[in-house]
């Protein structure tokens, strides 16, 4: 099965310029993604990181055997049609779609806390469309395997996706996934980060060479900022 990591490569992660600089808001998103591509190939899988922009892979500190499996290809249209040009028979639209045996997955890069076993739940699912729904209605990651199939990320897309394949007749699986259900998008989502992400992982630790910790809040738990060289101390 082909894997798909759609990246923002220029600005990502705008909703976090609140509390991380841009060239913050880079590293914590390439961090990402090399958890991403290192949990993808993990499941004996190659992915191709569609990127918006060239990035080079050797720069994500990717163990080596990860950094061999992983191919880029640049493609700054929209993510609906980026995704769409790479769907099983998809052949004529500037993409690298076509016949699979097995379908195509498409991981987003912000999936932070995803691991071997939740995406393999996935790729295994017995569905012409198998999906793991995002907080408020997204798409974070899919396995197409219906080559008349097309996406549509606009809006409430995991209910859109639900409808077209409704439509279609073909069949659809819902991944229930702590996992992959957990995108990094807003200030809030940190938390998840820190509690849930792998101490090893590379997206847990960027955030606290950064400065943030874990603050228990009125028996709630959030994130703050300290200076670094402050908390060391």
């Amino acid at each position: 099965m082909h894997v798909v990591v759609p990246f923002a490569a220029t600005d990502p992660k705008t909703r976090l310029e609140s509390v991380l600089s841009p060239t913050e808001r880079s590293a914590f998103a390439r961090a990402m993604l090399a958890d991403v591509l290192c949990v993808i190939v993990e499941a004996d899988r190659e992915p191709t990181v569609v990127a918006t922009a060239p990035i080079d892979p050797a720069e994500l500190d990717l163990p080596t055997d990860v950094l061999e499996s992983v191919s880029v290809a640049v493609d700054d249209r929209p993510l609906t049609d980026a995704v769409n040009a790479r769907l099983p028979g998809q052949t004529d639209s500037g993409g690298d779609g076509g016949d699979t045996d097995d379908g195509v997955a498409v991981v987003m890069a912000d999936l932070a806390l995803a691991t071997t076993d939740a995406l393999e739940d996935l790729f295994a699912a017995d569905a012409d469309v198998a999906i793991a729904p995002g907080r408020g209605g997204g798409t974070n990651a899919l396995v197409v395997r219906d080559p008349a199939f097309r996406v549509d990320y606009h809006g409430a897309s995991y209910l859109d996706h639900c409808e077209i394949a409704e439509e279609m007749g073909v069949s659809l699986e819902t991944i229930d996934s702590l996992r992959l259900g957990t995108d990094i998008d807003e200030p809030d989502d940190l938390v998840e980060v820190l509690v849930h992400g792998d101490e090893r992982a590379r997206a847990p630790a960027t955030l606290r060479d950064i400065g943030f910790e874990l603050e228990r809040r009125d028996g709630r738990v959030g994130v703050v900022r300290r200076d670094p060289a402050e908390r060391d101390r």
